[in-house]
């Protein structure tokens, strides 16, 4: 069975993991003066271990020569710390994620229900896809859901023919927009 490759750690990724794990060695707390800090791996490469920055850990020259090879049976505090933060931030995320779904849902709703007073009085159009994608969403994004609807239809009323409708209605909503110093 060949050898696994040892990845060389740029400067740039040592001192990230550095950073990560506070200037400190994992193992024995001591940090420079008094040590000088490498980059180890975790599980051993020569035991399956990744070259990932998920498996680096800081450790000081005097732990990392003790250590080789020898894979880690006890997680030290710091690598442990930082399994905590990054669940945390997985939590967030998907958090974060299920709002966007949501604000995404009530602009396409918004955006469908202006379409639908549209389409409701002038049965044969409908908005296109890109003038609600565009357009209405930048509306919706700049003034309130009401203020929207009652512009078009104002717009309808006014002029009553399709095309006539959405220019006007877009004057309006332009013209509020700028009133309101948008």
């Amino acid at each position: 069975m060949p050898k696994p490759k040892r990845k060389t750690i740029t400067k740039k990724l040592r001192f990230e993991i550095f950073k990560r794990d506070g200037f400190q060695c994992a193992y024995c707390g001591h940090s420079p003066p008094i040590a000088i800090l490498e980059v180890d791996h975790i599980d051993p490469v020569s035991r399956g271990g990744k070259n990932d920055i998920n498996n680096y850990i800081t450790a000081c020259f005097d732990c990392n020569r003790g250590k080789k090879d020898i894979p880690l049976d006890k997680i030290p505090s710091q690598l442990s710390e930082n399994i905590e933060v990054l669940r945390e931030k997985e939590t967030q995320l998907k958090e974060f994620r299920k709002f966007i779904k949501q604000i995404t849902r009530r602009e396409r709703k918004d955006i469908n229900d202006i379409a639908e007073i549209y389409s409701d009085h002038f049965t044969e159009y409908q908005f296109s896809e890109t003038f609600k994608s565009v357009s209405l969403k930048k509306f919706l994004l700049l003034l309130p859901k009401h203020e929207v609807e009652a512009a078009l239809r104002k717009a309808i009323s006014i002029t009553g023919d399709n095309e006539d409708s959405i220019k006007y209605f877009c004057g309006i909503c332009w013209n509020i927009i700028k009133r309101k110093g948008r």
